[in-house]
């Protein structure tokens, strides 16, 4: 079952989401943010986003804020939904 990290209504109005997907088990660990039809995943492992396009700067910095602040649910909420390639995993499950 996914999870989907609770925001600031002023953030949900504004169409933010912050989810980890339940059928990603072979991908490295990562949170992805949405907004729309635009989608950014950030690598659990090092905080850095994962993807060139679209561009990390039109996150939202409170979307950033949240996704900081909650770093430690989100390894956790990981690790739930994908036990066999955790966060502090050896390697990437995708290399």
């Amino acid at each position: 079952m996914p999870f989907t990290l609770p925001l600031p209504q002023q953030l949900t109005k504004a169409r933010w989401k912050v989810k980890i997907f339940d059928k990603e088990n072979r991908e490295t660990p990562h949170v992805t943010i949405i907004r729309g039809t635009e989608k950014w995943r950030v690598n659990l492992r090092t905080g850095e986003v994962m993807d060139a396009t679209p561009p990390a700067r039109a996150v939202n910095p409170l979307v950033l804020k949240a996704v900081h602040d909650s770093w430690e649910l989100l390894k956790e909420q990981w690790d739930r939904i994908h036990p066999s390639n955790p966060v502090e995993g050896v390697e990437d499950a995708d290399t």
